[in-house]
């Protein structure tokens, strides 16, 4: 099942949030900039101030399955552009459709709002991440390299009226 965050979920959210970022930056990144206490308290603030946020300016979305929180995704809409801030799947419940369906919510919730064009980053490294936008119609900008923003590939998805 998917619906909107509550503020009863952010401690699962950013326990997800840890567990999933993990998988794509252990060995990468130094392990303090993704897990620990202030990691933590920093990840769980920010998904309060997602989860808080007007439906206007974006949105928060849970995956449930028999009562676990088992996938997050955010989105914000600022200055008149949308991103897809945040797509994350707790790695036990990989390869089950949760992606695929927090996915589809977020395309439905943008129809409905009328965006036409979304933006994410992705990190460099993560190449399953990489695959499951690519399959899904995100591209990077048709530029003769791809847009970078630091570590992460910019890319982007016209969202259609289907």
């Amino acid at each position: 099942m998917i619906r909107t965050a509550r503020p009863a979920d952010l401690d699962a959210i950013t326990a997800l949030h840890t567990r999933a970022r993990a998988t794509y930056y252990r060995g990468r990144v130094p392990e303090e900039t993704y897990t620990g206490e202030p990691h933590r308290a920093q990840a769980r603030e920010a998904w309060s101030r997602a989860v808080a946020r007007p439906a206007a300016e974006g949105g928060v979305l849970c995956a449930e399955r028999d009562g676990e929180v088992t996938g997050v995704a955010a989105f914000r809409t600022a200055h008149g552009e949308t991103t897809l801030t945040q797509l994350h799947v707790d790695p036990v419940h990989w390869r089950r459709g949760t992606g695929a369906a927090l996915h589809a919510a977020c395309l439905d919730a943008w129809r409905r709002a009328g965006i036409e064009r979304v933006r994410l980053e992705v990190y460099t490294h993560n190449l399953r991440a990489q695959a499951f936008y690519a399959t899904r119609g995100w591209l990077p900008d048709p530029g003769p390299a791809p847009a970078r923003s630091g570590s992460h590939l910019t890319l982007w998805l016209t969202v259609s009226g289907e």
